[in-house]
């Protein structure tokens, strides 16, 4: 199998983000866009135990045109939003929201204590972006998981179809994602969808990709060519693998919305600010 090519390995750069810090490898100088995914937001906050968790996290805001996706690698996270969906998710688990024509949401702290998630933004393709909203959450225990031969990593499958493993959460294009979990001296072989735009993030720890070192906080990105690509653990590691086939379609991302033009996006503004997106009260 012909291993796929690294185009780029990049830093995630820290943002202020309100009152909390994130990490953003994507958008970046090196990498705008990676059709179809939009933005990655990796954060990592202690939450102390005597906090009002109803004041933590981020509150009620809207979105259009996309699939906001959290992962939860510590902690837990609490949604809820304007359709009257409610969910918590704990660590290993994942909430993947299609904003569709219109959403408020808020994500809470739903335990004290350490809390390490990644949002990513994956674009909705246009004939899609208008649909009814969906929320999809996914527990740790639900999430089907593939361990390595040697039995150090495990790589659990959320959406798509990796490693023989099939992913509960439907999407609206066809993407690949999992979470890695494993020890050091672990190694695994990951197959990519020729089709497909890729990237690993690494969390925590240290890892060789295709026999090149990248560390935590680097986003590695490959190239179009090729069938997969070699994964070995230099350090216990958590990671995200995900992969998505491109749309081709020009979007516009401004603020919490992502359209195909300025019109759309002006719209959803002006949507958002009549109540056409509903109304959430915590």
């Amino acid at each position: 199998m012909k291993n796929r090519t690294i185009t780029n390995i990049v830093f995630a750069h820290e943002h202020a983000m309100g009152d909390m810090m994130i990490k953003q490898p994507l958008p970046s100088e090196k990498v705008a866009y990676l059709d179809p995914f939009v933005l990655l937001h990796h954060g990592q906050n202690e939450i102390p135990d005597n906090f009002e968790l109803r004041h933590a996290g981020v509150d009620p805001h809207p979105h259009r045109g996309f699939a906001p996706v959290t992962f939860v690698f510590e902690g837990g996270v609490h949604h809820r939003d304007s359709r009257g969906n409610e969910g918590t998710v704990f660590k290993g688990g994942t909430q993947w929201m299609n904003a569709g024509m219109g959403i408020i949401h808020s994500e809470r702290p739903a335990v004290a204590g350490l809390q390490e998630i990644i949002q990513m933004w994956v674009n909705t393709p246009e004939s899609h972006k208008m649909d009814q909203p969906g929320y999809f959450p996914l527990k740790a225990e639900d999430t089907p998981t593939y361990k390595s031969e040697d039995g150090l990593v495990n790589v659990s499958v959320v959406t798509g179809n990796l490693l023989g493993k099939t992913g509960p959460i439907p999407t609206l294009s066809a993407i690949d994602s999992a979470m890695i979990r494993g020890s050091k001296g672990g190694k695994v072989y990951i197959p990519v969808v020729e089709s497909h735009n890729a990237f690993l993030y690494v969390l925590g720890g240290k890892v060789k990709v295709n026999g090149q070192e990248a560390d935590q906080h680097y986003m590695t990105v490959f190239g179009n060519d090729g069938e997969g690509f070699e994964l070995e653990l230099l350090e216990d590691t958590k990671a995200l693998f995900m992969s998505g086939e491109p749309s081709g379609e020009k979007i516009v991302a401004k603020g919490p919305f992502v359209m195909s033009n300025e019109t759309q996006i002006m719209e959803a503004y002006r949507d958002y600010r009549v109540g056409k997106m509903g109304v959430l009260i915590e």
